[in-house]
């Protein structure tokens, strides 16, 4: 079967470092891997892209289609998204902007490269810009993964981060609302993506992170190390505690616009609090096991033709 135009042009990527031919020659070009929202599959597609001081910019255009892209569809669903420029590859959060911010980026995007403004022109819907946001390290960089604390120590960074922007956010959309003077509904003060895409993008993360642990990480560790299974049981039991405090905190910040300010802080900072206990509880079990565990994990030694493995 012959590859569509989009594969050709991700194959020619992956193959010379980032530069392709044809209508992509000399653009900047990225390979965004998003999840299927029906399907739940991966879906990968060769994007224009802006660079906008340190924020990296994509642009729903579809070439002026009346219609989103259907990789929009995908990261309103699942904001975690795999990003490739050049030969790097990295995990972002994509959150659309909204109101003026989102106004502004498009200027620069126009400026940057006219060609969306005519898309814009073409429909009467505002065409998406969506932030692709890079995790955040401690110490300057990203930490260097040789074990499976170290992976660990990763996926946890990156779940505190998401919880502190969430919290950062909701602070300024209270903020927004608590400014307004006068009569009639306060204005939106944009953020209203920002932090369901935060909140979904921890969300999703924490359930595929728990459910691997159940699956795969907590046996191997129990079998291998009884003296873990008292503290195992009880983070198993916590994951159950935490995929409820998870569905408490999605319907809390879908009532964002109405909520009461104190109270919904409040919960919101019983939940945080329960959930950084939990990575905390891990950290302090597992750490000093996991050092010891290469990762990636070292591929399975190869049978000799014809022969067969030495045990």
């Amino acid at each position: 079967m012959p590859l569509s135009f989009n594969q050709q042009v991700i194959k020619e990527f992956r193959a010379n470092e980032g530069k392709v031919g044809g209508p992509f020659e000399g653009g900047d070009l990225l390979l965004l891997t998003t999840t299927g929202a029906r399907s739940g599959l991966p879906h990968t597609v060769p994007l224009g892209y802006v660079r906008h001081g340190d924020l990296l910019l994509v642009v729903g255009s579809n070439l002026g289609a009346p219609s989103h892209p259907a990789w929009y569809h995908n990261l309103l669903a699942h904001p975690a998204v795999g990003v490739e420029i050049g030969t790097e590859e990295f995990e972002a959060v994509a959150v659309p902007a909204e109101g003026a911010r989102r106004e502004r980026l498009f200027e620069h995007v126009v400026r940057t490269e006219p060609g969306y403004g005519d898309y814009q022109s073409r429909t009467t819907r505002t065409l998406p810009v969506v932030v692709l946001e890079r995790p955040e390290h401690g110490g300057g960089g990203p930490r260097e993964v040789r074990t499976l604390a170290d992976k660990l120590l990763e996926v946890h960074t990156w779940l505190r981060e998401q919880l502190r922007h969430v919290r950062a956010e909701v602070d300024a959309h209270f903020a927004a609302r608590a400014d307004h003077r006068g009569p009639g509904e306060p204005p939106s003060p944009g953020l209203g993506l920002q932090i369901r895409q935060h909140c979904l993008a921890f969300c999703d993360s924490l359930t595929f992170h728990h459910t691997s642990e159940d699956a795969h990480v907590f046996p191997a560790l129990a079998q291998h190390h009884p003296h873990l299974r008292e503290p195992l049981d009880r983070l198993s039991e916590e994951h159950r505690t935490v995929s409820r405090i998870k569905d408490e905190l999605l319907a809390l910040l879908s009532d964002i616009t109405t909520a009461d300010p104190r109270r919904f802080r409040a919960e919101l900072d019983r939940m945080a609090k329960e959930l950084v206990a939990h990575l905390d509880y891990e950290e302090e079990w597992l750490l000093p096991v996991l050092a010891d565990v290469p990762f990636p994990p070292a591929p399975p030694a190869a049978v000799p033709a014809g022969g067969r493995s030495q045990e």
